[in-house]
């Protein structure tokens, strides 16, 4: 066995041990482990070592480089893990360190969101008040060369880890841009790049604030979501988007709730078999504000954003709206093993505050269908579903995600509007058109501008037809207008273009009013539950 494949087994042995332990400890709270386990998991990996060193020895190609960490990180430590549920998993030292990255919610670097398209390096946006952005980097710019090194061949991580170094270190880029007859060169100074939870908050109508949680991921999400509530001042309405939001960190999620509960309420519950239940309360409350909240969720709304849509749907705060969400109600404790790598082992499962199980079945269910065909997961006819009841005594049903009390559906899309994301013509359109247009200061999409954008179809071969335009002409206008104006004014413009279209954001402000009403129903049945209390002790 070569040494590097007696590292990768040394590795796994490592690996399996702490497993063990963590079985152990786990057991230890619920009954000693038997003679005969112990005895079952050395011989198991015993036979996992003998047929790991007749893979290394014998396979029709040899293990070198990194196919040995390869088919420990990317084979045999996630199937063994995926075998137990979908969601525990292991970190490899890169992915490790990027979670980590995610979690404290900064990075020093330059400040960008780059994307490859076939063997190009494209900037997608630069970061307002980065180094990039500051430097004029535009989206569209194409990566040639860093610090003299041309990016042929190169992957996006492999510039992004180019991008990215010591605070106060300088790095040179040079760039192509649509229009300019040379490449542009840009020294940018490293600095913290913070990863900010919020992407989008702003006052969409007069008095009604909208504020989108892209994720939980960063510590300081409950933070900027206080922030930004606080920012619009006398609110009259939220409308809070959890739209794709894959959840977190689960501290984050009740720092939220913390601010939008009452003193007291409870907020989410952990049970499992080996650590005592935990239950989370709101400690600090939201002093009386009790501004009617809509919340917006779709089938990719999960985990710690679904605590927050349990959470706020149970105690009548909030009129969830949209999709029934994922369904992730597993909680995984991070184990941290050796060389920077971590197990995410599942220990837990999340109830809503009405005793709803969040997690949704996955018995008998392949790792692809589970997280992308679960769209019909859950059976239309809801009678063999768990009833619970929020405080005001309406029906909200369990056995997997939160199911929203009002429907939305999300915008379906069509061939067309396929093939223009396909092409990703949009992305594509605005560098030429801003280059077209040197003098443009305050863009406005109009007729000239369609015609423009359909000539552009035409040269990329994109096929298109008048009838195409028609029915789709309010998305086409929001797309186009929305990638110029990042160009020109930065993301949160170009997001907020977007935001100010988008369908069911404006179907979601007509349901504030119904938010409203549950909140008033609530507290009368709160107040009434309190009475009776009080009378009863008396």
């Amino acid at each position: 066995m070569s040494s590097r494949a007696r590292r990768a087994t040394f590795f796994l042995i490592t690996f399996f041990c702490v497993c063990a332990l963590a079985g152990t400890v786990l057991q230890s709270r619920v009954g000693a482990q038997s003679a005969t386990d112990q005895s079952q998991f050395r011989d198991n990996l015993k036979q996992f070592t003998d047929v790991y060193a007749l893979v290394e020895q014998n396979y029709a190609e040899p293990i070198v480089g990194d196919k040995a960490d390869d088919v420990i990180f990317d084979g045999a430590i996630p199937s063994m893990l995926h075998v137990l549920d979908p969601h525990s998993n292991f970190y490899d030292p890169k992915a490790y360190a990027k979670m980590r990255e995610d979690q404290q919610g900064r990075y020093f670097g330059v400040g960008m969101l780059i994307q490859q398209q076939k063997d190009k390096i494209y900037v997608v946006t630069p970061y307002e008040g980065t180094p990039s952005y500051k430097a004029g980097i535009h989206p569209g710019d194409i990566i040639a060369s860093i610090d003299g090194k041309s990016t042929t061949g190169m992957d996006s991580m492999q510039v992004s880890k180019l991008l990215k170094g010591p605070r106060g270190t300088s790095v040179t880029l040079t760039t192509v841009r649509y229009g300019s007859p040379q490449p542009l060169s840009f020294t940018l100074v490293r600095d913290e790049i913070p990863h900010p939870s919020v992407d989008l908050a702003f006052e969409i109508q007069p008095g009604v604030g909208y504020i989108h949680l892209a994720n939980f991921s960063s510590e300081t999400a409950g933070k900027e979501v206080d922030d930004a509530v606080d920012s619009f001042g006398n609110l009259k309405g939220l409308v809070l988007d959890l739209r794709g939001n894959p959840g977190g960190l689960l501290s984050q999620a009740v720092e939220i709730c913390d601010h939008l509960l009452s003193k007291g309420q409870i907020i989410v519950s952990q049970r499992g078999r080996a650590y005592p239940d935990q239950v989370y309360t709101v400690t600090h409350g939201n002093g009386g504000k009790l501004y009617p909240i809509v919340v917006l969720v779709n089938r990719n709304t999960a985990s710690a954003a679904e605590i927050v849509s349990g959470a706020l749907q149970d105690h009548d705060r909030a009129l969830i709206a949209g999709e029934t969400t994922f369904g992730k109600g597993l909680v995984q404790t991070v184990y941290n093993i050796s060389d920077a790598t971590a197990l995410a082992l599942t220990t837990y499962h999340y109830y809503t505050p009405s005793g709803r199980l969040i997690q949704r079945d996955y018995k008998g269910v392949s790792l692809y269908d589970y997280y992308y065909n679960h769209a019909n997961a859950l059976p239309a006819d809801k009678s063999n579903r768990e009833v619970k009841l929020t405080d005001s005594g309406r029906t909200v049903y369990g056995g997997g995600g939160i199911t929203p009390d009002v429907k939305i559906e999300t915008p379906k899309a069509n061939h067309f509007t396929d093939e223009l994301l396909g092409h990703d013509v949009f992305f594509h359109f605005a560098p030429e058109y801003v280059a077209n247009h040197p003098t443009v200061k305050k863009f406005e999409m109009n007729d000239d501008v369609l015609a423009e954008f359909k000539k552009y179809l035409t040269t990329e071969k994109v096929p298109w037809t008048e009838a195409d335009f028609a029915a789709n002409l309010e998305w086409v206008k929001a797309n186009v207008k929305a990638k110029i104006v990042t160009i020109l004014v930065g993301q949160a413009q170009g997001l907020r273009v977007e935001a100010d279209w988008d369908p069911m954001i404006q179907k979601a402000i007509t349901y504030l009013p119904q938010a409203q009403s549950l909140v008033e129903t609530a507290q009368k049945a709160n107040a009434q539950k309190a009475a009776a209390h009080l009378h009863a002790s008396n």
